[in-house]
């Protein structure tokens, strides 16, 4: 039987820790579902694994493309399903791991993306919208285009909400009605990962706190001294747009940190539309409360 490990849930929870402790004991390799962790020289405040992490088991998808390439849910998804593949073909167990719920969903669904090129000259005049602080005036554009697109898409993710108004346009099709699902070519199981909303807030403050120490400031400084704007889509995760608003001089780094948090609460209550705590299909377990002995039980009797 082929398999995949899906492990979801939100930002800060420990989702990579458990993954690499698993992948050590079911002879697996990681596959990234972080939508911002495909980009090269973005680091900290993407939270990539470390180094030795990174060498201590096989992971794929992490640092493939520059800042300023092209991206989308449906390379994504090719580069999933091929990494998925040659993992099965070496006898190992793939795991797939990560907060984006789009590419979760996209993978373990078998999605079938619509493959509408992107219109530069749509993009530019979309993003230029965005950069004069008409987020929300698209976002409007794409309820009334696409009011199911809009309610799985979190307004301020800039580059989501222009994919979905590009394919519209390009189709005149709403972006979540093209396409159809195809059953996948393995057999998926879902670790669910959870805490109190209150202990996620601790956690992703104090990270959010380490990537200040680690260097994130410096790590946007040096992205912007490469040639990559801060209009780029890579660019607009969280922690990288703000860092960049104390770098322009249009907030304090106190202030830039204290929306960092904020932002990334708000992230959080998001993350929880695409994994929901009543989906069955989730087995899900509360950090702090369950041992990691209890989550390999429960593989094991899967696997078996």
């Amino acid at each position: 039987m082929k398999c995949l490990i899906a492990i979801v849930g939100p930002t800060g929870v420990g989702k990579s820790r458990l993954a690499l402790h698993l992948a050590r004991v079911f002879a697996g390799e990681i596959i990234s579902a972080d939508s911002r962790q495909v980009y090269r020289y973005m680091d900290i405040g993407t939270a990539k694994p470390s180094p030795h992490e990174l060498a201590a088991v096989p992971h794929h998808l992490i640092d493939i493309i520059n800042p300023d390439d092209d991206f989308s849910l449906a390379a994504y998804q090719e580069l999933a399903n091929k990494a998925i593949d040659e993992i099965h073909r070496r006898g190992r167990l793939p795991f797939l791991v990560g907060g984006s719920g789009l590419y979760v969903k996209a993978v373990l669904e078998g999605w079938q993306v619509p493959r509408v090129l992107p219109d530069l000259q749509f993009r530019y005049n979309i993003q230029r919208k965005a950069n004069e602080g008409k987020i929300d005036e698209l976002y409007q554009e794409l309820l009334a285009a696409d009011p199911d697109a809009a309610a799985k898409i979190d307004r301020r993710n800039v580059r989501r909400v222009i994919r979905a108004l590009e394919v519209y346009a390009g189709t005149g099709q709403a972006f979540s009605r093209l396409g159809c699902k195809k059953t996948p070519a393995f057999t998926p199981f879902i670790i669910g990962l959870t805490a109190e909303r209150s202990e996620l807030y601790r956690i992703v403050d104090n990270r959010v706190d380490s990537m200040i120490e680690r260097g994130l400031v410096g790590e946007v400084e040096n992205l912007l001294k490469m040639g990559y704007d801060l209009s780029l889509p890579a660019m607009s995760g969280i922690g990288y747009r703000q860092i960049g608003q104390y770098i322009k001089g249009e907030l304090t780094l106190e202030a830039a940190v204290r929306k960092i948090k904020t932002e990334t609460h708000r992230f959080i209550r998001h993350q929880y539309a695409w994994f929901r705590p009543d989906d069955e299909k989730i087995h899900w377990f509360e950090i702090g409360r369950t041992k990691d002995s209890e989550i390999e039980r429960t593989l094991r009797e899967f696997l078996s």
